[in-house]
């Protein structure tokens, strides 16, 4: 997939509608942090150290790609422009601090998206395996065959005691950092949201509202916290206990807004239903908001003129960057863009209606 059709794409395969769980669950990330021996931390390191970093790094990845059966697209983040590094950001592939000044970074990204890889972040190298619905195991299982095929060819900062060294010391150890973004908005309509966010931390995890998204979205994130002293396999199955359990409180909580308060949510339901449709300005935060009643009012049966597929090609595309950059004009006014995505929101509905 050459640049351009990643950033035009109006899905990612891997967020959205027909994972396990798909119902709440929308995607699943593991992400390992290496670096190589005898040479600093990015952060660090000159430009000449960083130059031998990137180089070094790019000389496997042919490796890789064979490994993984399909090509990765070398993308050098300090030729992008700003808008174009945006729209990777709106699409979790790159990071904001990875889209920062710092020369000789780049990023391989597999043709469904589902594998982003950045060299010279805070680590020498950030694996990211992402997929759809919980699905914990799978992601790990491809980040762990990247691993290994660079681990095989590269000699890798790993100390005995301390496992696998890395900039920071929260990720000492395995290097694996797994997150899960879940929509809830079951628990935040029945107030029950912040007793999973302050219990999450005594259980080693963070739940945190989706950065990017803001909580209008009822889009939430739980990562492992903890990497020293514990094993892969553990780490994984507490975060996948644990979302297991904030699931069943989510849809407990869908069930009992059936029965109290029906009158009020499902107004509010199809009152977003109807503004999206027909509405000819939509700001980025009001689209977030809207959009998440729409998906519980289809998951609750409540919505059955329009596919649950509609959700995730929205949150996708209509984005500002994204938006801009499908104009090919950055310098769109505020008006110009809300009434671009309120236009984009209308086609995507219309292209997902159920027929019957």
């Amino acid at each position: 997939m050459a640049l351009d059709d990643l950033l035009r794409a109006e899905r990612l395969s891997w967020f959205g509608t027909g994972g396990q769980d798909g119902d709440v669950v929308l995607s699943s990330r593991v992400r390992l942090a290496r670096n190589l021996v005898n040479l600093p931390f990015p952060g660090r390191a000159d430009r000449g150290q960083l130059a031998e970093i990137q180089r070094t790094l790019d000389g496997v990845f042919p490796d890789v790609a064979e490994e993984l059966g399909q090509p990765l697209e070398r993308v050098e983040i300090d030729e992008l422009t700003d808008l174009q590094r945006a729209v990777l950001i709106e699409k979790r592939l790159i990071s904001e601090k990875f889209a920062e000044e710092q020369p000789h970074r780049s990023a391989y990204i597999s043709p469904d998206a589902c594998i982003s890889i950045l060299v010279n972040e805070d680590d020498h190298l950030h694996i990211q395996s992402m997929a759809l619905g919980l699905s914990l195991t799978e992601a790990f299982e491809a980040a762990s065959r990247i691993d290994d095929c660079i681990e095989s060819r590269l000699d890798l900062a790993f100390d005995e005691t301390m496992g696998y060294l890395t900039a920071y010391p929260t990720n000492l150890g395995t290097g694996l950092r797994a997150s899960v973004i879940l929509h809830l908005p079951g628990l935040v309509y029945t107030r029950n949201i912040e007793n999973i966010v302050n219990i999450s931390p005594q259980l080693g995890l963070a739940v945190h509202s989706l950065e990017g998204i803001g909580e209008g979205a009822h889009l939430y994130k739980i990562s492992n916290q903890l990497t020293l002293g514990y094993s892969e396999a553990e780490m994984l199955e507490n975060l996948r206990t644990a979302v297991g359990e904030v699931v069943g409180h989510e849809r407990r909580a869908r069930k009992a807004l059936s029965y109290f308060g029906k009158d009020g949510v499902d107004d509010g339901v199809w009152r977003a239903f109807g503004i999206l449709s027909y509405a000819r300005s939509l700001t980025e935060q009001e689209v977030f908001d809207l959009l998440s009643r729409v998906r519980y009012g289809i998951d609750r049966g409540i919505i059955t003129a329009v596919g649950p597929e509609c959700y995730d090609e929205i949150l996708v595309s209509a984005r500002d960057s994204y938006l801009k950059y499908a104009a090919e004009n950055e310098n769109l006014s505020t008006g110009e863009i809300s009434a671009m995505r309120a236009s984009r929101v209308r086609a995507v509905l219309h292209k997902y209606r159920m027929q019957g």
